[in-house]
């Protein structure tokens, strides 16, 4: 290994927001990648000399344990966490499987948390590190019958201004990309996809969000981007 790269920890990379930034900074030549989720098949999809691939539950504390022990045992260190795992469960007040959006928060909220806190010790002994967390434009505003989920990214809106307080002028950053609507698979069991009920003829794509990200790490260590909001042309809310 070349100890002059960096490393990236991606959460929620079998899918999504988090399989295209995966699939993306992974023909960096500086960056080495550590990519987590539960599918197996796709993150294989990722696999070359510079992705180690962890397969597990974020929500299992024994797996968050296992993927420090490994940060620390092949790099001992960790440059970048992107927090893109994620789930949601919307529905009417009669409809809403409360399981589900049980097992959301907790996801979405308890286990993210837990890692980000995790690896934000190991970036204050290093003295540099940056967070980027993919949250939402619903982290800024609600919906009927998304309330639940919408709580879930003003959670982590609000964590990541705290952060970033606690942490300015250090070398650590916290950054927010809050995209409105991006076509990934997380609508695709939904009777009515939200393109066609907010009017979006252009949804974005998940490349639209991976230039985002790029442009957030391109930026000189002075300077610090709390957060960025990105829409696709028609929406409204």
């Amino acid at each position: 290994m070349n100890s002059q790269k960096k490393v990236c920890l991606i959460t929620g990379a079998s899918s999504g927001i988090g399989f295209a930034i995966a699939k993306s900074l992974k023909e960096e030549q500086d960056l080495r990648l550590i990519v987590t989720a539960r599918r197996s098949n796709r993150l294989n999809e990722l696999d070359s000399e510079d992705v180690d691939i962890l397969t597990g539950d974020l929500n299992s504390i024994d797996f968050q344990n296992s993927i420090d022990g490994f940060i620390s045992e092949k790099y001992g260190k960790c440059d970048y966490l992107f927090n893109c795992a994620g789930a949601m469960e919307v529905g009417t007040i009669e409809e809403i499987d409360i399981d589900k959006m049980a097992s959301m928060l907790r996801l979405n909220i308890e286990s993210t948390f837990r890692l980000t806190y995790k690896i934000l010790k190991r970036f204050k002994k290093q003295g540099s590190g940056h967070v980027i967390n993919i949250s939402s434009i619903l982290g800024t505003k609600v919906r009927p019958t998304a309330g639940a989920y919408a709580a879930t990214k003003y959670a982590m809106e609000a964590l990541s201004e705290a952060l970033r307080m606690e942490l300015a002028g250090t070398g650590i950053q916290i950054s927010c990309i809050e995209p409105g609507l991006v076509m990934t698979e997380l609508h695709k069991d939904w009777e009515v996809h939200p393109k066609e009920s907010l009017g979006i003829d252009e949804p974005l794509t998940v490349e639209d969000i991976v230039e985002t990200v790029r442009f957030i790490m391109k930026q000189p260590g002075h300077v610090r981007i709390p957060r960025l909001m990105i829409l696709p042309r028609d929406h409204s809310i």
